[in-house]
C-alpha cells in the first residue's frame, strides 16, 4: 500500500534527479509553482494532502520519466540513498575501450560523475543519449540510469553489449535459453533475435529522463 510520505518523496527524489527544487518541477509541469512545495502537504485542519494524477502525470512528462520509473522511486522511498552521484559517459563511447567488466559493471576510466540522489544501488550508472537514433524515444541530451543488478522481465527496456562491441538500447520481447528477443524502440527499426552466446551482458534501465 502506498503511503502519502511515499508519494511526496518520490517527488522530491524526481525533482533532485533533473537538477529542481520541488518549485521549479511544478514550474518546468507547467503548474503553479507552489504545486509540490512542502506547505501544500498537508491540509489547515492537518489531513494529508495528495498530489492529483494530472499534476504527476505531467510531471513525469515534464521529465520524460516512466510511470515504472516513478513507482521505483515510491517503494524506495523513506530509504537512505547509498550513494548521491552515478558515474556517466556516452552511449557510443560506451562501446569503445574497457568501461565494462565481463559482467556489465562500470570500470576502467572514461567516467565522469553527475548528481542522481534517488537510486539504492550502488552498481548503477548513467548513459547519454547523443544524435537521434533513438528519437522519439529518447533524443539527445537524454540520461538513462541503469542497474547490471536489477531483475529483468518481458518489455523491460535493456541495455545490451554483443561480443561485437555493440551497445544498443532495446526492449526485452523474449528470452530462452539459447535466444534473446528484442525489439527497437524507434519505429523504423525491426526486431533482432540474438544468440545467447553473442550477449556478453544485459542489463535494466531502471529510470529514464530529458
Amino acid at each position: 500500500m502506498l503511503t502519502h510520505a511515499q508519494v511526496w518523496t518520490a517527488l522530491d527524489r524526481l525533482a533532485a534527479a533533473v537538477g529542481l527544487s520541488p518549485s521549479g518541477l511544478a514550474k518546468k509541469s507547467g503548474l503553479d509553482p507552489t504545486t509540490f512545495n512542502k506547505s501544500k502537504r498537508i491540509t489547515r485542519d492537518g489531513r494529508p494532502r495528495w498530489p492529483s494524477t494530472e499534476s504527476l502525470a505531467k510531471a513525469l512528462a515534464a521529465t520524460g520519466t516512466s510511470i515504472e520509473a516513478f513507482v521505483q522511486l515510491m517503494q524506495e522511498a523513506g530509504l537512505p540513498a547509498a550513494r548521491s552521484t552515478v558515474p556517466l559517459i556516452g552511449l557510443a563511447p560506451a562501446a569503445r575501450g574497457d568501461h565494462f567488466d565481463a559482467a556489465g559493471f562500470p570500470t576502467g576510466s572514461g567516467w565522469e560523475e553527475i548528481p542522481f540522489p534517488a537510486l539504492n544501488d550502488e552498481h548503477a550508472y548513467a548513459l547519454e543519449i547523443s544524435g537521434d537514433a533513438l528519437a522519439p524515444t529518447y533524443r539527445e541530451g537524454s540520461l538513462l540510469i541503469v542497474s547490471p543488478v536489477a531483475s529483468i522481465r518481458r518489455g523491460d527496456r535493456v541495455v545490451v553489449k554483443t561480443r561485437d562491441n555493440e551497445v544498443t538500447v532495446s526492449e526485452l520481447k523474449r528470452r530462452t535459453a539459447k535466444t534473446i528477443e528484442l525489439r527497437a524502440i524507434n519505429p523504423p527499426h525491426s526486431e533482432r533475435i540474438l544468440p545467447v552466446r553473442d550477449v556478453l551482458w544485459m542489463a535494466r534501465i531502471v529510470w529514464a529522463g530529458q
